[in-house]
């Protein structure tokens, strides 16, 4: 997989008839819908589960790719699928959480037309800044700032991405007005703070790991609670001193609302035992992901956290994608 397409993923998402047992839908194909084109992450990830999750399933399990508006097309998908345990979706959090708050009309409502199966995975984001750059820690980069207001912007792979509303978040953790600069793609974006055109830039920690490790840039910090495993050198926004710089990226699985329960707790399952499996493990953690897993009941608390974590610093930013 490409590095460049890892944030296409990241841009900006009646009961009669359908109370047949999950095992009646044993001899069914499982449709697992993604809203982007084949090969970008999440279609790679998609695609390492599916492989597992048909022999727990003991039946096919199919990567069905439909690219549109974001994810959004894939969400009114999976709304209108009927809801017999035969069609989830895999999506990122701009569908289920960003998206509601950048569009004024929105043709899905996730908490009434989902219903969460699981999460996938979750990735982390990191401030880079040029290796020529005066500053060296994220404490120096803060004073840095301060005391030169001009140099005060970031890059973002695109405007409404999860990395333009994280830099949001880390101005109003260092009490900085930091102006957002974006950019056509994370390659773009990386030739900018390379070349010094950009102070700063926030991407997805794999993005930078390449040139941190040939020194062309330095990465002051990453976003998790916990340090990422790609750079675990690198020290987070929490443990430098900005607790509440704290913010992740993720993926997770959808059915229909109204999905019979033991439907939903199956494909659960079997989600949750592909998310064991050691080689599912080492190949999310080679694209920079961590393993996900948990219950629905995990998924929509995690939702739920997340938009009370989000909505201020997208209020805050003015961004709106209508």
């Amino acid at each position: 997989m490409k590095r460049k397409n890892f944030l296409a993923c990241l841009a900006l998402v009646s009961t009669v008839g359908v109370h047949s047992s999950a095992s009646a839908q044993s001899d069914k194909t499982l449709r697992v819908v993604v809203g982007f084109p084949a090969g970008v992450s999440i279609d790679v990830v998609s695609r390492i589960l599916t492989e597992k999750m048909k022999d727990e399933l003991k039946r096919p399990v199919i990567v069905d790719n439909r690219p549109g508006a974001g994810g959004r097309l894939a969400a009114d998908l999976l709304k209108a699928a009927t809801p017999d345990g035969n069609t989830v979706m895999i999506t990122p959090i701009v569908v289920p959480v960003l998206a509601p708050m950048v569009f004024n009309k929105l043709s899905y409502n996730p908490e009434i037309d989902f219903v969460p199966v699981g999460k996938v995975c979750d990735f982390s984001f990191a401030l880079a800044v040029p290796a020529t750059a005066p500053v060296k820690t994220l404490k120096e980069y803060a004073a840095w700032i301060k005391a030169n207001p001009q140099q005060a912007n970031f890059g973002s792979p695109a405007a409404g991405s999860l990395p333009h509303f994280f830099g949001v978040m880390i101005g109003t953790a260092l009490n900085v007005e930091m102006v957002h600069v974006p950019f056509n793609g994370g390659a773009a974006l990386q030739s900018a703070v390379l070349g010094g055109h950009a102070p700063a830039g926030i991407d997805v920690v794999m993005e930078w790991q390449q040139n941190a490790k040939s020194g062309k840039v330095t990465v002051l910090a990453t976003s998790g609670a916990q340090r990422s495993k790609v750079m675990p050198d690198v020290p987070t926004f929490k443990e430098q001193g900005f607790p509440d710089a704290v913010g992740q990226g993720w993926f997770a699985m959808y059915a229909p609302a109204k999905t019979p329960s033991a439907a939903v707790d199956e494909i659960n399952r079997a989600l949750n035992k592909a998310l064991a499996n050691p080689e599912v493990r080492e190949r999310f953690a080679a694209l920079g992901l961590d393993a996900g897993g948990g219950s629905p009941a995990d998924l929509q608390k995690t939702m739920v956290e997340d938009t009370k974590r989000w909505s201020p610093i997208v209020k805050k930013s003015g961004f709106k994608a209508d």
